[in-house]
């Protein structure tokens, strides 16, 4: 991880978003890493996905070393910790044994949590995989490192309600500056930091972003209007308590989340390459 992050910073939120992806179907289990027709890779949903090359290339050296004993999942894993430790963020005790999964389908990608959902959407389908609503916004707090496509906010911008108007709940100088970034006839394609300020360093200004109306994506700002996910977002912003209450708090939920229906035992199997089946 320190190799690859070196060399592209753009590294570390591509591990840990892959980790995320990984985890919220079939479980923390690999599966996002095979490489077919079907395979979750080719999901809308999973659009954008980086940083596979690291994981194979962890995989190869310990092949090399440790033949058939280090899952592809528990190096997916292993680099996600690792991602959030070199941008200046915690480190926790990462549990291992996981076994890989051996079923990568597309079709199972339609209940990831998307950046359209609503919070009481969004808090079902972490519910849904044993997270609450404060593991929610703890885990969203991720979006404090790397950057989002325009496609992603111009709705935001220039149609929300398809009368050609501002998400009134972006703040209007921070809609400016994002109309700069995202033109209306562009292609979408530009990226934009999701944390205004810090976006290569792991840290709490994300939160305070929000709670400013500064929230790039909408699911990052809609979790300070709902009852039930305030309150977390102005502690970890610095408004309630130490801001720095969020560090331990993304530690366990990343632990919490790295167990979600894990497989052990015959449940299934050590991939020789984390791409292809056994």
């Amino acid at each position: 991880m320190e190799q690859h992050y070196s060399a592209d910073l753009k590294i570390a939120p591509a591990i840990l978003r892959l980790h995320f992806h990984d985890c919220f179907v079939r479980g923390c289990d690999g599966s996002v890493l095979i490489s077919s027709s079907s395979s979750e890779k080719t999901s809308p949903f999973n659009a954008g996905l980086s940083g596979f090359e690291v994981i194979d290339d962890a995989k190869n050296r310990l092949e090399s070393g440790c033949p058939g004993i280090v899952s592809c999942a528990d190096i997916l894993a292993l680099a996600a910790r690792d991602a959030v430790s070199l941008t200046g963020g915690p480190s926790w005790e990462v549990a291992t044994g996981r076994r890989d999964g051996s079923v990568s389908s597309a079709l199972d990608t339609f209940n990831l949590p998307t950046p359209f959902d609503s919070v009481a959407v969004l808090k079902q389908k972490f519910l849904a995989k044993g997270l609450s609503a404060q593991d929610l916004v703890t885990l969203t707090g991720a979006h404090t490192i790397g950057r989002a496509e325009c496609r992603l906010v111009s709705y935001r911008l220039y149609n929300y309600t398809g009368k050609g108007d501002v998400d009134p709940s972006i703040n209007t100088n921070f809609a400016n500056i994002l109309s700069m970034q995202c033109p209306r006839k562009g292609s979408g394609r530009n990226l934009i930091p999701m944390d205004t300020g810090s976006p290569d360093v792991f840290d709490s200004t994300f939160f305070f972003n929000v709670v400013q109306g500064n929230g790039v994506l909408e699911s990052d700002q809609k979790i300070l209007d709902d009852m039930s996910t305030r309150a977390y977002v102005r502690t970890y912003a610095g408004f309630d308590q130490a801001a720095n209450s969020f560090e331990s708090a993304f530690a366990d939920a990343m632990q919490k989340m790295g167990g979600i229906e894990v497989k052990t035992g015959s449940e299934g199997n050590i991939r020789k390459v984390c791409s292809v089946l056994n």
